[in-house]
């Protein structure tokens, strides 16, 4: 194995963090792949990974070696794109990160619909609500919900989406329902802390300009939990729309204040910086503009919501 090929292996080694999910990626035999690491090693005169029988982990001068070999494989990558012309059919990994929940209904569909169309493509499709640093974990595209906090970084509008209140109709029974942003200050509130960047301690409404200054009995960083915690009768919640859409269809949630719709949040694809864009990349970021194609403000909310009680 060459050094370039060598340097691809090291470089999906740090990135996968075994060596065997490298092998699995790069079609290879680990036996390869562990050999083509030894001898970049041997190479450079120094050490790459700290090896244990169970982890694999970067040494303080793989890390340095590892931003410098990355930036040579994407030159390479991009001097082969412009000989092949940018329109070439996409084809590789494409690693595409995105929250929980919206990624699982809004994201994952255009992830099926591109390996449906590029037999030759590849996606390695990440779900958290953690925003994951891209450069550090080899991430080609994020998908954002909320202001964007890292200017260094190319982004794309994809649309928007409400937060919204809701409660349990035997919480409602029990304590009413708010009129006011203000009567707020008088229930049990849970919120979501989580992939929007917004204070769990200030909740602002969009058509009153009222900005409610909160104090959440639960403050919890999964919306799946916070919506559940809602359903068992704990409080009002505040979450987006698309992570209540189920339990409102269901009738186990009511909206509150509908009204009085909080500040809309923009959805934005994110993405390092290139001279070319990858054929991967653009085939993702036309398929997410054309899923959602919509009114900014009600895009994903896909029921007429009832009048708050």
């Amino acid at each position: 194995m060459d050094r370039l090929e060598s340097m691809r292996a090291f470089a999906a080694v740090a990135t996968h963090g075994n060596f065997a999910e490298a092998s699995r990626r790069l079609r290879l035999s680990t036996s390869v792949i562990s050999r083509a690491v030894a001898a970049l090693e041997d190479h450079l005169g120094f050490v790459l990974f700290h090896r244990t029988t169970r982890t694999v982990r970067l040494t303080e001068r793989g890390e340095a070696y590892l931003e410098s070999c990355r930036q040579i494989l994407e030159d390479i990558d991009l001097a082969e794109a412009r000989v092949r012309g940018v329109n070439a059919a996409p084809q590789g990994t494409l690693t595409v990160a995105a929250p929980i929940v919206f990624g699982r209904l809004h994201v994952l569909p255009v992830v099926n619909q591109l390996l449906a169309e590029h037999p030759a493509l590849s996606v390695r499709l990440i779900l958290s609500d953690r925003n994951a640093h891209l450069a550090e974990e080899a991430i080609d595209v994020a998908v954002r919900i909320g202001p964007l906090q890292d200017s260094s970084l190319t982004a794309t509008r994809l649309g928007a989406v409400n937060r919204m209140l809701a409660a349990s109709p035997a919480y409602l029974r029990a304590r009413g329902a708010p009129q006011t942003p203000e009567e707020l200050a008088s229930h049990d509130l849970i919120a979501f802390d989580g992939i929007d960047g917004s204070s769990s301690n200030e909740w602002r409404f969009g058509k009153s300009a009222a900005t409610v200054r909160v104090r959440p009995r639960l403050l919890v960083n999964s919306a799946d939990a916070a919506v559940a915690s809602a359903e068992a009768d704990r409080g009002i919640v505040r979450a987006m729309s698309y992570q209540l859409h189920e339990s409102i269809r269901a009738g186990r949630l009511i909206p509150v204040l509908t009204e009085l719709a909080m500040e809309p949040l923009p959805v934005s694809a994110i993405y390092p910086p290139r001279r070319i864009a990858s054929a991967s990349l653009n085939a993702f970021l036309d398929a997410a503009r054309t899923r959602f194609k919509a009114h900014p403000v009600r895009l994903f909310e896909e029921w007429d919501l009832p009048p708050s009680p």
